[in-house]
C-alpha cells in the first residue's frame, strides 16, 4: 500500500518512515515464519513449541533490523560487502550470546 499510494519524491517524509516500518514488519514475520520452520525440524530435547516459537521471533527481528540497517547504509552510499558481512555478523553473535 505504500508503495503504490504515497510517493516518496513528493512526500518523503511520510512515504520513507512507513516504507521502513513495512518492510521492518513483512521481514520479521516472514523470517519468523521461516526460522520456526527449520525450529520444528530440529529435534532439540527441551524445547516446546512457545520456546520454538519465541526463539523464532526473536530471529526473525533480528533478520528484519540487520536488513533494514543494510538498506540505510545503502541509501547513505556507505554500504560495502565486508560492512554487510559485520552487521550480520553482529546479530549473529548477539542471537548466539542469547540462546546459551
Amino acid at each position: 500500500m505504500i508503495l503504490l499510494r504515497v510517493s516518496p519524491l513528493t512526500s518523503p517524509k511520510i512515504a520513507l518512515p512507513f516504507f521502513f516500518l513495512t518492510l521492518f514488519l513483512s521481514v520479521a514475520s516472514s523470517g519468523a515464519l521461516v526460522f520456526y520452520g527449520i525450529w520444528v525440524a530440529v529435534p532439540v530435547e527441551g524445547y516446546d513449541g512457545g520456546k520454538k516459537l519465541t526463539i523464532a521471533l526473536r530471529e526473525g527481528v533480528f533478520l528484519s533490523l540487520a536488513l533494514i540497517i543494510l538498506i540505510l547504509f545503502h541509501l547513505l552510499g556507505i554500504l560495502t560487502w565486508w560492512i554487510a558481512l559485520m552487521i550480520f555478523a553482529v546479530f549473529l553473535l548477539i542471537e548466539v550470546a542469547l540462546h546459551v
